[in-house]
């Protein structure tokens, strides 16, 4: 049986610090200045100049990853409709649900935003001019490493006014990652790991991409970091010469090494299927860029290092 992972079972950092988020939610913070028209222009992580009327009072997100930056930032108050795919945190089921792929660019204007939240890792750049035209302003937020995640949760902070509950968690939450960062900096060897969207289609990551800085923060070494493709399918051949010690993937629970050889045979001889290294990791602390990343690279340290994460369990 594959070795689950779920989320909050280990450490309990990353939920405590959302669950104080959600406490303070009404609490007032510094607000920046508008213009004297009441609008203040924003650039996002497009390079995009966006006029919005500071702070933002109705926001709508194109993404789950995005509904979580906003709630880690302390604004989830602002928040009046989302993705059908959203479901954390799980009061944002009762709001209103849209598509979002494709876009329902009528169901979003029904909704009256002052905002619209995106990211590039999921939305098309193309929408800007759709909500452009139908002047809803939309604000396109990059995720390629931990340290954006902090700096996104701070810039949604700034846009609806609640800085201090977003700066206060994104302070916490590096916190923990310097904590970590400390804990597999010094470590003489490293696992090279292969991350897999799927048993069958080797859907993984390339250059530029925040997983791997999450393997790295948990003391091992991504195979595909240095693949020049956003979103590269993996050649057997790839895998075969890599030779990856242990394989982590997003999954169905069920699968194993069992189920891994039965759609690659060939694997038979890499290290991580010999040893049994094959994990199954909740998808949604991995594949959604967001605060929750950072339970993602501790679930990764449990496989990878237990020795170490026992002992920052032990010493939290």
């Amino acid at each position: 049986m594959p070795l689950i992972l779920r989320a909050g079972s280990i450490f309990p950092w990353i939920p405590c610090i959302l669950l104080l988020v959600s406490l303070v939610q009404g609490c007032a913070a510094d607000r920046p200045r508008p213009d004297e028209s009441g609008r203040q222009t924003v650039v996002d992580d497009l390079g995009r100049s966006v006029s919005v009327r500071l702070p933002v009072r109705r926001v709508v997100t194109l993404a789950p990853s995005v509904t979580e930056i906003l709630y880690a930032a302390g604004g989830l108050s602002t928040l009046v409709g989302v993705s059908t795919a959203d479901d954390y945190p799980p009061s944002v089921t009762s709001l209103p649900a849209f598509s979002a792929l494709p876009v329902n660019f009528e169901a979003i204007v029904a909704l009256q935003p002052d905002l619209v939240l995106a990211t590039t890792q999921v939305n098309n750049p193309r929408d800007a001019k759709v909500l452009d035209e139908l002047e809803v302003p939309i604000f396109f937020l990059r995720t390629q490493s931990l340290n954006d995640v902090l700096r996104n949760v701070r810039t949604v902070g700034m846009l609806v006014g609640t800085e201090k509950i977003a700066f206060h968690t994104a302070d916490s939450l590096g916190r923990i990652i310097e904590r970590l960062r400390n804990a597999t900096d010094t470590l003489s060897s490293r696992p090279r790991v292969l991350v897999l969207l799927s048993e069958e289609k080797l859907f993984s990551f390339g250059i530029g991409s925040y997983i791997h800085d999450l393997i790295d923060l948990a003391g091992g070494k991504s195979i595909t970091a240095q693949i020049e493709r956003d979103a590269p399918i993996l050649s057997e051949e790839f895998i075969l010469v890599q030779r990856p010690d242990v394989i982590l993937g997003t999954f169905p629970e069920h699968v194993g090494v069992a189920e891994i050889l039965s759609f690659h045979p060939e694997w038979s001889g890499i290290p991580a299927i010999i040893s049994g290294s094959v994990f199954a990791i909740p998808p949604d602390i991995l594949l959604r860029p967001g605060p929750r990343n950072i339970e993602g690279s501790l679930k990764i340290l449990a496989v990878l290092h237990p020795d170490i994460a026992e002992t920052l369990r032990l010493t939290d």
